[in-house]
């Protein structure tokens, strides 16, 4: 055999391994282990958090229901200091009944007549908001893309597994918030595509792709790093917050837990510390979206079409005239003596791009990927994904659409679905 395909024969042997294990490195990824945490939905309703009760009752039911009777009163009397300031005395049983949409359980003990828990409640915005005579939306920020990164040993993940920070942010409920979160799963190709490798690239044009495939204008990333100072012992953690991809910093603090079972309430903290932190710097306006990580299309003036169109028939008339000759004569005195060269009509400017929230019933998790396709088919939709996910609700998917939002419902229409709602926000079922 010629040395030449020894050569060769010995490097494909060398090579060939490489590549296996290369790919079972990235299946690895992808398909081992538990990853990926979707976010709750986050409506518009009020939210109370951290409410104690210690009640007692006749039976465990009755202090069970007097505990979340006393957390409704708490909550409103919090939610009222929160919106108007002051103190209020309060509204009766039963209205509160009619405004509270939810009792979230945080964390709760059961005796035969006691009742000892951390409740959450939660307000409905409409009925509530009439009360405390808040109306309307307050201005949100351009939609950012949210990259969590979790330092432990020294060593940075995102997506890549789950992490208490990351079950931290996907808990958040981003409604109350002036930051319009755009916080990706981390499942599947996701651990792939976003990890903490990505900051430190430079490259614009990756980013781009990136943010138009998630819908986001930029990326805004917190940044958490523990440190334990012993076994069993107590916990620091130290929070940064950043953001663009120049890796702007925007400030810092520290929190500590007593222990590694304080971890999570440590995180829950952090999260409401660091979106204070973005939405004052979003006030102040050190919080800018990067106007070089947004593709503009092109759009002709309305002076460039009058100025082109009789530059555009002037040329098209000669061209007629020296081709055709006497038959284009001949044509114009059949047509009553009209000039055959017409201008032509303006070309219309592209429509514009928008963000449409699509809330679609999810009876099932197959119903999310019917949901999500079936808004990809439409022409002009440029992206699609699922941004809040409820399983046997309502959850909500962001559209990147090019044109009318009512071109949207009329196409959703057209393939079945019912459509209410109208302008930025639709709902759609089967």
């Amino acid at each position: 055999m010629p040395k030449i395909f020894q050569k060769w024969g010995r490097a494909l042997l060398i090579l060939l391994p490489l590549a296996v294990v290369s790919g079972g490195i990235v299946y690895a990824q992808i398909e081992g282990g538990p990853r990926g945490i979707r976010p709750v939905a986050s409506t518009g309703d009020f939210e109370v958090t951290g409410i104690e009760v210690n009640v007692t009752g006749k039976t465990h039911e009755e202090a069970r229901l007097k505990g979340w009777q006393e957390a409704q009163r708490l909550a409103w009397k919090e939610l009222w200091k929160r919106k108007r300031g002051g103190t209020t005395s309060g509204l009766s049983d039963g209205t509160l009944n009619g405004i509270v949409s939810a009792v979230v359980v945080e964390q709760e003990q059961i005796g035969p007549k006691r009742y000892v828990a951390r409740l959450g409640v939660l307000f409905d915005r409409a009925r509530a908001g009439n009360l405390l005579g808040v109306k309307g939306v307050a201005r949100r920020s351009a939609p950012v893309l949210l990259l969590p990164i979790y330092y432990s040993a020294g060593t940075p993940v995102m997506f890549e597994q789950r992490t208490p920070w990351q079950r931290a942010w996907a808990k958040f409920r981003t409604s109350e918030s002036k930051i319009d979160y755009v916080r990706p799963s981390g499942a599947g190709s996701e651990s792939l595509l976003l990890n903490a490798g990505q900051l430190d690239r430079r490259n614009r044009s990756w980013l781009r792709v990136i943010l138009d495939e998630f819908g986001a204008a930029d990326i805004i990333v917190p940044i958490a790093r523990i440190e334990r100072q012993w076994p069993g012992g107590p916990v620091v953690g130290k929070f940064s917050a950043r953001y663009n991809a120049d890796n702007k910093f925007l400030g810092s603090f520290t929190l500590r837990a007593k222990d590694e079972a304080g971890v999570p309430a440590m995180m829950k903290q952090a999260v409401i510390k660091m979106d204070e932190l973005f939405q004052s710097a979003l006030a102040n306006g050190r919080l800018r979206i990067d106007a070089t990580l947004i593709l503009e299309e092109a759009v002709i003036e309305d002076e460039d079409i009058e100025t082109a169109a009789p530059e555009a028939a002037a040329s098209t008339g000669a061209s007629e005239n020296t081709s055709a000759g006497g038959d284009s004569e001949n044509a114009a005195t059949n047509n009553g003596g009209a000039d055959p060269a017409t201008p032509a009509a303006p070309t219309p400017p592209p429509a514009a791009v928008t963000t449409i929230s699509v809330q679609i019933a999810t009876p099932t998790a197959e119903s999310v990927g019917q949901g999500e396709g079936a808004i990809r088919s439409v022409p002009g939709v440029r992206s699609a994904s699922t941004s809040s996910l409820a399983i046997g609700g309502t959850s909500a998917v962001r559209v990147v659409y090019q044109g009318d939002p009512a071109a949207l419902k009329a196409a959703l229409q057209a393939r079945g679905w019912r459509v209410s709602g109208s302008g930025s926000s639709l709902r759609i079922s089967r």
